[in-house]
């Protein structure tokens, strides 16, 4: 295998950091003892940049381009973005209604569900075919649901370590 560019990242399925390589978990590290990698990484993760500077934390993150593309927002180098967890309030809801079509009807008349209206003394179908103009349900039949807690915002995952290069070929850049 080829040696590795300083400051390269790559996945590794081991439960260790190889010799010259360290996990990409954000710790701080020496600038003394690492001049050429901080010379590319700076303080960007990071560190006071007299004596310390930080490696990338990729721990429960997806790695995303640096930059910016149309349609998409800038991202800078470092910026950490998202959640692990989303809660959705009412005002984040799009605008809808419950409506339905209200037709007049004797009540218990079929024992069928379509066209058919509840066993009590009500003048409203539960369901029809029919067309007309949709009308606002009785809030009696509609209720708010839900209670701001949040839910999991995690796509399909496996965990894997990613590891960056201390020493190597250093990069020389266009």
């Amino acid at each position: 295998m080829a040696e590795p560019f300083v400051g390269e990242i790559r996945m590794f399925a081991g439960n260790f950091a190889p010799r010259g390589w360290a996990f990409c978990d954000g710790q701080l590290l020496a600038v003394s003892q690492n001049d050429a990698l901080f010379s590319l990484l700076g303080t960007i993760y990071g560190g006071d940049g007299r004596t310390t500077f930080g490696l990338p934390d990729l721990r429960g993150r997806v790695p995303v381009h640096a930059g910016s593309g149309p349609g998409l927002s800038p991202r800078g180098l470092g910026a950490k973005s998202g959640s692990e967890k989303e809660t959705i309030t009412e005002n984040q809801i799009p605008s809808h209604s419950h409506g339905g079509l209200e037709v007049t009807e004797s009540f218990a008349n079929s024992t069928q569900p379509i066209d058919a209206v509840l066993a009590s003394n009500t003048t409203e179908k539960t369901y029809t075919k029919s067309t007309g103009s949709p009308v606002s349900m009785s809030s009696s039949a509609v209720s708010s649901v839900g209670g701001d807690s949040s839910h999991s915002n995690l796509m399909p995952f496996v965990c894997i370590h990613y590891i960056i290069a201390l020493v190597g070929v250093y990069p020389s850049s266009h």
